[in-house]
């Protein structure tokens, strides 16, 4: 299989699983664990909203960084910012300085990594395979998540918080060795026109984010809520989630390679809302929770992939692949903030988690029509190759030889 003859994003890929390990094991119970700490469902979707704010804040300061110590480095250094957080997640005890400083941590970790990681991937990645290697990266990711949030779960009751999260910790720190053996990526000081060339990005971004509300963040809290607030029930059924995920995570990619983005997205986004709707339905009901939850993961490996494929290619033929995913980045965060805040007001005022969730809708009505007309686009693109304006790339492997095959 020709797409894994890239060795740069085999490595990527191993260090992404690694990552998951941490992700969907700690990460996952990062928003029910500031339940369970004494923090209501409104403070912890602001809390979440403060974190995503203050990555628009940082981001500009990574791109200076990166210019400095190229992107290989700046995905080390996010990998062990991230992991940081984790033993600060565990001192939590209500709203106080620790939140305060956990939100602070979050948001500089999570800056350094994503907005690097993204532009690593664009970078370094086959546009004619790009849904094939964003599908194994995600089936590689679903397969980790089986296991992660069982043992996570398990640490929480078994020996505490302290002990569970410190654990997820040392995983993800680990993650940054594959990236050690990865080609170096320099980052030019100037390129003119790299944030206008960002704009369609952005725009597929900020419905994401505001996608992520009610399908990730308000559903996390309504799962747990519906299994009777059991770590052990939460961990399982991600589990069970994670494991069919895994079963569906490459067959979309594969279908967007071969020219069918279009209709992908259909596949991808009836599914999604499908599983929106259900999601709402199934909340205080244990039984159909698991299954909405299962579903959801299925969903996820459709709607990833479709348009995961979109941004990275975008990415990759913009001047700059780093201030393509900083300002890309950015419209996700501004996306997720307004989303959080608008649930967290809605279930302030009294109204059920359920109509929280539904809000995704919106966000996913916006995403169908920017990415149906970019994959028309693309296809005429492609019908027309001599016409694409040729662009000098500002982000360069170094040395030459390194370069993946």
């Amino acid at each position: 299989m020709a797409f894994f003859r890239n060795s740069a994003v085999n490595l990527l890929n191993l260090h992404y699983g690694i990552h998951c390990f941490a992700l969907y094991g700690g990460g996952a119970f990062f928003a029910i664990f500031l339940l369970k700490a004494g923090v209501s469902v409104p403070g912890v979707l602001i809390s979440i909203a403060l974190i995503l704010l203050g990555r628009l804040a940082v981001r500009p300061v990574v791109i200076g960084l990166a210019v400095r110590w190229g992107l290989r480095a700046m995905v080390v250094a996010g990998t062990v910012l991230t992991a940081l957080q984790y033993p600060l997640l565990a001192e939590v005890d209500g709203v106080g300085r620790v939140l305060v400083a956990l939100i602070a941590l979050s948001a500089v970790g999570e800056t350094v990594y994503w907005t690097t990681y993204h532009a690593y991937f664009a970078a370094l990645g086959d546009n004619e395979f790009r849904g094939h290697q964003i599908g194994v990266r995600e089936a590689i990711g679903a397969i980790v998540g089986i296991v992660s949030p069982l043992l996570t779960g398990w640490m929480l009751v078994a020996f505490g918080p302290r002990v569970a999260f410190g654990t997820t910790a040392i995983v993800a720190a680990l993650a940054a060795l594959p990236i050690l053996w990865a080609p170096e990526i320099a980052v030019a000081r100037h390129v003119p026109g790299a944030f206008r060339a960002s704009l369609p990005g952005v725009l597929l971004f900020m419905p994401d984010g505001w996608i992520a509300v009610g399908f990730l963040f308000v559903w996390q809290i309504a799962l747990f809520v519906s299994l009777g607030e059991s770590f052990l029930a939460y961990g399982g059924a991600l589990a069970f989630a994670a494991l069919v995920g895994a079963i569906g995570g490459l067959t979309l990619g594969r279908h967007i390679d071969a020219g069918h983005g279009s209709r992908a997205v259909w596949y991808a986004f009836l599914a999604l809302g499908a599983v929106i709707v259900l999601r709402a339905v199934a909340t205080g009901n244990p039984a159909l929770a698991v299954l909405a939850n299962a579903l959801g993961s299925l969903a996820a490996c459709l709607y990833v992939p479709t348009l995961m494929a979109a941004v990275y290619t975008l990415a990759k033929r913009s001047p700059c692949t780093l201030r393509f995913h900083v300002a890309t980045e950015g419209g996700w965060d501004a996306g997720g903030a307004t989303g959080l805040f608008a649930a967290a007001l809605m279930i302030e005022l009294g109204m059920p988690l359920r109509d929280s969730i539904l809000l995704s809708l919106a966000g996913l009505a916006a995403m169908v029509i920017m990415l149906r007309r970019y994959y028309a686009g693309s296809a005429r693109l492609e019908a027309r190759p001599l016409n694409q304006p040729a662009a000098a790339p500002a982000i360069n492997p170094i040395p030459a030889n390194t370069q993946p095959r």
